[in-house]
């Protein structure tokens, strides 16, 4: 059965008090792996490794974190066994599968899509980003300004199971690129996957306590999740995952005055105009909406393209037997899976609109709503109302009013003439506000300015002295 440690210092751990949680697989409800749960004690040891570890890390040269980062992607990409005796396609590709039940193109995404992130991240690490600026003050003659954007310290940082080795580089790759330090709260549905990234810093060359990695039993994440963010040693938190974990995590951040990213829900509406491509706008429609069963019209080009999708459990290298031509996995849990049914009831008794549960909430599920606009205006209308902010997109065949269009829906993404699942790498997914919460995976948002103003030599005049 699959372990899986913690990762403080560059050391792989057991909890210090010995607890350990078991991971079921959604697909086969059976046992696929145990990991360490972290107690307050190696919460702690994995703060002060992060903090020690800052003091040099924030003055490596941009150079060494972004070769880190490339050799990183090269182990990702290559086909053969690392040093380690692992081939980190197929070690991601089973985790992943059997952890969270993802279909074969999911657990692939998860590989492809973590290579792409490392290379393009990397190429964000240049001077004229991460340096500062250098002018006269306007204020004092003969004196100068230094604007530093400098490195934060040590950031806490959490990502969700549904993409598991990706959404763990991203929550952690700027900030370790702008000079901080990381401590990385996983799923407790994903440990192994996650841990993955563990070897492949390690690998890589990242020096010990740069990224430590702690996975805790659901019973206990809250209580150890408040302990970390109470920590004076952590500067920032990010978090990936439910609006509703992210207004707890944002309400524990604020009794410390501490700043957050948070990428959090999503109802990613679509626009689609008269003059659009049908065909197209409904493969990026059913793309976006049932991608890993949703948990991340037309309606009859809509319906048969769904109609053409099978769904139910996914190949294991534990199975045998199993439909390889699935494309949609379980959803994770029963309680996941009864909720979205419980949604779908509810709306077949009610109208669905601004108002209804299926619209004012996320579903997390394979679900599609469908709403005919009598006007452009309408359906931007229809669009914003909702309080999620994280991406949308627009079809149309008409350049100008997708221009028109896209800037008058309130959403940190709107893709025209593509699928809602995209987003570019140096930003990620980003909300403007409410639901879907608040902050940017960037240089700017994981690095602080500090300003020095040199004043010259001449004596100052103080009112006080003569």
């Amino acid at each position: 059965m699959p372990f899986t440690s913690l990762y403080i210092n560059g050391l792989r751990l057991p909890s210090s008090n010995g607890e350990t949680f078991e991971i079921i697989s959604p697909s086969t409800d059976q046992v696929v792996g145990i990991s360490a749960s972290a107690s307050s004690e190696d919460c702690q040891n994995a703060i002060l490794a992060a903090s020690n570890a800052f003091k040099t890390w924030e003055h490596t040269l941009i150079s060494e974190r972004r070769g880190i980062f490339l050799r990183a992607a090269e182990l990702l990409q290559s086909q053969d066994k690392s040093q380690r005796g692992k081939m980190y396609k197929d070690e991601i590709k089973r985790a992943v599968e059997e952890e969270t039940g993802a279909a074969p193109a999911m657990t692939n995404f998860n590989w492809v899509a973590s290579i792409g992130l490392l290379k393009d991240l990397a190429s964000l690490g240049n001077v004229g980003e991460l340096g500062g600026m250098n002018f006269p003050s306007e204020k004092t003659q003969g004196g100068s300004v230094v604007v530093e954007r400098r490195a934060m310290g040590v950031i806490f940082a959490i990502a969700p199971w549904n993409s598991p080795v990706n959404l763990t580089l991203r929550a952690v790759l700027i900030p370790i690129l702008c000079g901080n330090t990381v401590v990385f709260r996983s799923s407790e549905q994903s440990p192994r996957s996650q841990a993955i990234i563990c070897d492949l810093f390690e690998e890589a060359g990242l020096p010990a306590g740069v990224f430590n990695f702690i996975s805790t039993s659901r019973e206990n994440a809250p209580r150890l999740t408040a302990e970390i963010i109470a920590n004076p040693l952590v500067r920032k938190i990010n978090f990936t995952g439910s609006d509703r974990v992210g207004r707890v995590i944002a309400m524990e951040a604020a009794k410390y005055l501490k700043p957050c990213v948070l990428e959090l829900g999503g109802k990613a509406p679509v626009v689609v105009l008269n003059d659009a491509n049908v065909t197209e706008a409904a493969k990026g429609i059913v793309h976006g909406a049932l991608l890993h069963s949703g948990q991340i019209f037309l309606r009859d080009k809509i319906c048969e393209l769904v109609r053409s999708i099978k769904a139910g459990s996914t190949p294991s290298h534990n199975q045998t037997g199993v439909d390889p031509d699935i494309k949609l996995g379980p959803l994770f849990s029963e309680s996941s899976a009864q909720n979205v049914l419980d949604m779908l009831h509810e709306a077949k008794e009610t109208d669905v609109k601004p108002g209804s549960r299926i619209w004012d909430q996320e579903t997390f599920g394979p679900v599609i709503i469908l709403n005919a606009a009598d006007s452009v205006n309408e359906a931007v209308e229809l669009a914003n109302a909702s309080s999620y902010s994280l991406t949308a997109a627009l079809w149309t065949s008409n350049l100008y009013a997708a221009k028109d269009v896209a800037s008058r829906i309130h959403s940190g993404y709107v893709n025209i003439n593509g699928s809602t699942i995209y987003s570019e790498s140096a930003y990620g997914l980003f909300g403007l506000g409410g639901s879907s919460g608040y902050g940017r995976f960037s240089i700017n948002d994981f690095t602080d300015l500090r300003v020095i103003v040199t004043h010259p030599q001449t004596p100052a005049s103080y009112p006080f002295f003569k």
